[in-house]
């Protein structure tokens, strides 16, 4: 799933290649695709693109007085092309979800993996017209998101440290796999509950989640649409490398499985050597 870092360079891509460009066409692909109906994708031809803005895992274009607004969900990405084929596209066929074409050439595909299908798109006025935006909590790359306000996020949260970062309704734009890095770059078990935390953690939990996603950000930056995926795979420490060495200690890293998603994680930087137990509810072996 795309996170925070993939999402902003997305972003720098887009503005960079949409400025100055006027949208030709908007072509919904699946029947799943689009949730606003008014106003309708055609309310963007023949209008000026740009700029981008990116809110937590979403972005919105600018289109004129409107704005296209998506969040490609797990297994949705975004993909530019130069030019496209003479033959229209036929709805339905494929991972092709939307297309969005540019007089003089160009523009880009929304493609979608697997079959859940839950990619989206919104035509709006506002993009906080969008329920998934309109209940974001706070960005944390924000100039204004310092310390105090993280500390305030976790007191009084009984859940787990790892879904209180994932929630987006707490902090927006970190997902599975930067919450494990920044959980192992913090040296915190994921299952330790937010409010435990002392103030010497809060500090250094939050000084990893700036550091891990302004480091993924910079390794991105100036990428294109099409090398994101395999720059954030390589860039990832703990994430999708169970069995593999911790590289901060060279202990085995580890995995907890849940039913549509697994965590990693480092036993000796992370839980005092002791192992997850691996099922849903699980806690930390005594």
């Amino acid at each position: 799933m795309p996170e925070l870092p993939e999402v902003e360079a997305l972003r720098e891509f887009l503005d960079e290649h949409l400025a100055g460009r006027v949208v030709d066409r908007v072509l919904p692909l699946a029947v799943s695709v689009l949730k606003t109906y008014d106003p309708p994708p055609t309310a963007l031809e023949g209008q000026p693109a740009g700029p981008v803005a990116r809110y937590g895992k979403f972005l919105a274009l600018r289109v004129g007085g409107l704005h296209l607004v998506t969040h490609l969900a797990r297994a949705g990405w975004l993909r530019w092309r130069e030019e496209f084929p003479a033959q229209p596209p036929r709805p339905g066929k494929g991972p092709l979800a939307l297309r969005l074409l540019l007089e003089g050439g160009g523009g880009f595909d929304l493609t979608e993996a697997g079959t859940q299908k839950r990619l989206a798109v919104y035509v709006v006025h506002d993009p906080r017209e969008v329920p998934g935006i309109a209940r974001l909590g706070p960005d944390p790359l924000a100039e204004g998101f310092g310390r105090e306000a993280f500390a305030a996020l976790l007191a009084g949260e009984r859940r787990q440290i790892k879904g209180v970062l994932r929630d987006q309704g707490v902090i927006a734009g970190i997902g599975n796999a930067y919450s494990d890095e920044i959980l192992h770059a913090a040296g915190v078990s994921p299952f330790k509950l937010a409010a435990s935390f002392d103030e010497e953690q809060v500090t250094h939990l939050y000084g990893a989640v700036r550091d891990t996603l302004r480091a993924a950000v910079e390794r991105a930056h100036g990428l294109a649409a099409q090398d994101l995926k395999a720059e954030k795979k390589s860039g990832l420490r703990v994430h999708g490398r169970d069995g593999e060495p911790c590289p901060v200690c060279g202990d085995t890293l580890r995995s907890v499985s849940f039913a549509d998603s697994s965590l990693q994680y480092c036993p000796t930087c992370q839980t005092g050597g002791k192992p997850l137990a691996d099922r849903r509810l699980s806690r930390l072996l005594k």
